[in-house]
């Protein structure tokens, strides 16, 4: 029997398998899989994948990139007046120093960020969000949260709270389980 486009056992050339036909071929080469946890991570992994596409697609819209935007979040999470330092700022995003430094320069020179030494301490230096970084963040928040909506608008209000529940107790668990995975894996990741 011929197979359908689409249908069960076709192949997707160049695009990425249904999380049917994933889950398919895992349980037909791994029998001990639980095809009802592999639909859960594997829906959340390409979710997460596609957000960070459309964020990027967003930032990108606004000249910042994605690495911008974690930097630029990092010291608006700080509370004002929006400084760390940089080593603080790198251990936050799980990067090295030198990634950092690389970071903070390019930020420097769009204007998103400023870096000085600290009047008090001479040796230490301070990166502290600008106005267009602060403008630039605030933007990036308009558009995430139009997609966020948009995402979300089929759930109703008890459903996106027991969802928010879920997963926020699926992230305290790796969170305990995995505490110092909050970084990258690499600096080009």
């Amino acid at each position: 029997m011929a197979d359908t486009p689409g249908g069960p056992g076709s192949l997707h050339i160049g695009s990425e398998p249904t999380l049917e036909e994933q889950i398919a071929a895992y349980q037909r080469e791994f029998q001990d899989l639980d095809p009802q946890v592999e639909q859960i991570v594997s829906a959340l992994s390409r979710l997460n994948r596609r957000m960070n596409v459309a964020y990027g697609r967003q930032t990108s819209a606004l000249g910042i990139s994605n690495t911008d935007w974690e930097v630029l979040k990092a010291l608006v999470l700080s509370g004002a007046p929006y400084r760390m330092g940089p080593g603080e700022l790198a251990k936050r995003l799980g990067l090295t120093p030198a990634a950092m430094t690389h970071r903070i320069d390019r930020m420097v020179t769009e204007g998103l960020v400023t870096r000085e030494r600290d009047e008090s301490n001479r040796v230490r230096v301070i990166v502290e969000l600008t106005a267009e970084g602060r403008e630039k963040w605030l933007e990036a928040m308009r558009l995430a949260t139009v997609f966020e909506e948009d995402l979300l608008q089929d759930l109703s209000s008890e459903e996106r709270t027991a969802l928010g529940d879920v997963l926020t107790r699926l992230l305290r668990r790796v969170e305990h389980a995995q505490p110092d995975a909050g970084g990258r894996l690499s600096d080009l990741d």
